[in-house]
């Protein structure tokens, strides 16, 4: 059954006590059940699949070898911690996964004790981890911290920052490098190349051992000093390592990931050794089910899908996402000046579509958002019209470049929000529920939000044609709203936005993609009696001040419905704008309350927090009648 254990060993297993208690013999056994517990449930709830059946015996081997919740396990972004569930006692409930009400995909602190420390992110378990270990440190207290990153992860900046002060800070911390060459699509640049060149060798485990019986039996400040200067030639001559002990680090591996009993002797190694180490662990994303192996980026985060043959159902509307790569394309074929830059996510943000076409414009940088809105920048001062597209939760990290750099030299960059708004099953890490509070304050920022697929192409195209500050387009995660795509894109007036119809009671003022729900509440209100106006706001900054004043004085009320948090968002700026002009017009703002929403289906999120077009109309006319 996929919404249960479906195994006999896995059902055993209340506690990671019960894992170690586990015969030997036993665990390759555990381990097949693992993924077949993994394929079938995550085939009915979708998830990160790939990157867990990867990780399958290097969690196994952790929790045979460290105490949780006492010794602290982090992992970097932490959608790999499906199997470090299933050991720690959430096994029975693990069919509630990325479901409303149900497990999270990722690390929870207050889902379980086990769970040291939450993130959705990149970059943050070498750092917190080290964090943790500094404050046991200053306890006096003696638990194991372990933080697993992925290989991708060492592109990004946090990292390799964290990864500087491992030895100044600790001598008791274990980082272990999860290398399977992908973070979500394959990783590029040098860091990557580095570490597929390391290689496993004989010779240079006997020299580690060797030196480890020699430094024993000698004694004095030179015969350290002699035998520290043969284990840096061991590392120099035969394996490229001195990267890592130059900043402290004992090096051991490559180690097969893979191999259970191998991974727990290396661990218990590791635990007792005095300073901080990493272990270099090789695994394979999707290992044990043939389509995930096969196409690693499919199955790094996935919807429902067949279980004999990994496919998926698409429905015939495009995705937003898919429209901003066809669209983005279009315009590069005519303007050779359009460079296109992701971090990590080629397929995520549907830029594939504009590599194929264009190779030589495209760049990926790496998990390294700052970087890349800097080498954006870079590119725009020398003419180049250069486009980064980053989901909403990303670009987060952003926001200095693009107030720092981008706004205040005014740099005509184009920045791209992918997945804003609502992100339902990865909930709070996810949600692009933050942005406009965080950016609409910018100067010279040019901010914007198109109401369907078509409009995208148009505000890209508009984009292309600002050359003196910045730009930047929010879209939502899914399909669009199934219109046809325009014949020729044509650039909107800068700051105007778009009646959709005229009424004399109430303005909806909509933003993006509640648009599709201001109509649907416009109809409501109007069986009511009520004469509603329509306008697609279009730009949030500059704001259309004189459609706004002009719909304040025909109606009562102006409603502003935005996919993002209340607070700081659009709504707020139209308040704003009304108290500078010195409208009295009451506005009610519609939009996501100032709190993390949780994780769960689009439509139960709408619904428990009155975001349904019958709930929003319910609320207006509730407000109408107060006000009369």
């Amino acid at each position: 059954m996929p919404n249960s254990p479906s195994s006999d060993l896995l059902s055993t297993l209340s506690t990671p006590q019960d894992v170690k208690n586990l015969p030997a013999d036993k665990l390759g056994k555990l381990a097949e059940e693992i993924r077949t517990t993994l394929i079938r449930t995550l085939s009915e709830t979708g998830g990160h699949l790939a990157p867990n059946l990867g990780l399958v015996e290097l969690s196994i081997a952790l929790h045979r070898v460290f105490n949780t919740p006492k010794d602290k396990i982090l992992f970097d972004v932490s959608h790999q911690c499906y199997v470090h569930k299933l050991l720690t006692g959430r096994a029975e409930r693990f069919h509630t996964i990325r479901q409303f009400g149900g497990l999270s995909g990722f690390c929870k602190r207050s889902e379980s004790a086990h769970d040291a420390y939450g993130a959705g992110h990149a970059g943050t378990a070498l750092s917190a981890g080290l964090g943790m270990a500094a404050a046991r440190d200053l306890a006096g207290d003696d638990y194991h911290v372990i933080s697993i990153v992925g290989d991708g992860a060492f592109t990004c900046g946090t990292t390799l920052e964290g990864l500087n002060s491992i030895a100044p800070t600790t001598r008791k911390f274990i980082l272990i490098l999860n290398d399977n060459e992908w973070s979500i699509d394959r990783n590029v640049g040098a860091l990557s190349h580095y570490f597929s060149s390391l290689q496993e060798t004989d010779t240079y485990a006997w020299l580690r051992e060797r030196t480890k019986s020699i430094i024993e039996k000698l004694a004095g400040e030179a015969a350290r000093k002699q035998v520290s200067k043969l284990v840096h030639a061991a590392h120099s001559i035969i394996t490229p390592l001195s990267f890592f002990q130059e900043l402290g680090l004992s090096y051991y591996g490559p180690v097969d990931g893979h191999d259970t009993l191998r991974l727990e002797k290396i661990l218990r190694i590791a635990s007792r050794h005095q300073g901080p180490v990493i272990i270099h662990v090789i695994t394979e994303k999707g290992r044990g089910y043939a389509p995930a192996a096969s196409n690693p980026t499919k199955f790094h985060g996935i919807g429902q899908y067949n279980i004999e043959d990994g496919s998926t159902s698409k429905g015939p509307i495009i995705t937003y996402s898919e429209a901003f790569g066809t669209h983005l394309s279009t315009l590069a074929a005519e303007d050779p000046d359009i460079t296109a830059i992701t971090a990590a996510m080629p397929t995520g943000t549907r830029l594939d579509i504009f590599r194929a076409r264009f190779p030589k414009r495209y760049y990926d940088v790496g998990i390294a958002e700052e970087h890349a809105a800097l080498f954006a920048c870079g590119m725009a001062t020398q003419g180049l019209k250069p486009y980064l597209a980053v989901y909403s939760t990303f670009m987060q990290r952003c926001v200095d470049m693009i107030q720092h750099d981008a706004a205040l030299q005014n740099l005509p960059v184009k920045f791209c929000m992918d997945r804003a708004g609502l992100s339902p099953d990865d909930g709070p890490t996810h949600h692009g529920l933050f942005d406009i509070a965080m950016m609409r304050a910018i100067p010279n920022l040019v901010m914007m939000q198109p109401k369907d697929e078509a409009e995208l192409g148009h505000m890209l195209c508009t984009m292309n044609g600002i050359t003196d500050r910045p730009s930047l387009i929010r879209y939502p995660r899914g399909t669009g709203e199934g219109v046809p795509m325009p014949a020729e894109l044509t650039p909107l007036p800068i700051g105007k936005a778009e009646i959709l119809s005229e009424g004399t009671d109430i303005t909806l003022l909509a933003l993006g993609n509640m648009n599709s729900y201001a109509a649907r509440v416009r109809h409501i209100l109007e069986a009511q009696g009520l004469s509603c106006a329509h306008v697609n706001a279009r730009f949030i900054c500059p704001l259309d001040t004189d459609c706004i004043l002009q719909q304040a004085e025909k109606t009562r009320l102006i409603v502003t419905l935005e996919d993002h948090v209340v607070a700081g968002g659009f709504g707020s700026a139209v308040m704003e704008m009304l108290n500078e002009q010195n409208c009295s017009t009451p506005v009610l703002r519609i939009g996501w309350p100032n709190q993390f929403i949780e994780h769960g289906r689009e439509d139960q999120l709408r619904s428990k927090h009155g975001l349904t077009p019958e709930a929003i109309a319910a609320t207006i006319l509730k407000h109408s009648v107060a006000i009369k």
